[in-house]
């Protein structure tokens, strides 16, 4: 993989060894920081290949987190884990909310019950 980083291109590997050193939050990184740290370059087309990466990998099933606040990093333990999903379910339940409103439909009307479960026990109301 180091290798990879060399290339200074958006790849796969190149995304997984900049995020595997930025083990947990307090090590996150924005995304244009961590592109310009594989290619030494910055633009918005870089960006988005870097959050494609960084989908395409989440899918393989890498514990790559992200939060608006503290960036891109790499899963430092369980909670630290289920916070950033949380954090995107959030996201997702926002955007599918909107929808179902703009449709007039019910949330669980819009593509069937999603059967999300949910564990908010650690927030505060």
């Amino acid at each position: 993989m180091q290798g990879e980083l060399l290339s200074r291109e958006i790849t796969p590997g190149s995304v997984l060894m900049a995020l595997r050193g930025r083990l947990g939050e307090v090590n996150g990184g924005r995304a244009q920081d961590i592109v310009r740290e594989i290619t030494g370059r910055d633009d918005e087309a870089l960006r988005r290949k870097f959050r494609e990466t960084v989908e395409h990998l989440r899918r393989e099933g890498h514990p790559i987190c992200s939060t608006t606040d503290a960036g891109y990093w790499w899963a430092a333990s369980p909670e630290d884990l289920d916070r950033a999903c949380r954090f995107l379910v959030d996201r997702a339940m926002t955007s599918l909310s909107q929808v179902a409103a703009m449709k007039r439909v019910a949330l669980p009307d819009l593509y069937g019950q999603l059967g999300l479960e949910i564990d908010r026990a650690d927030e505060t109301p």
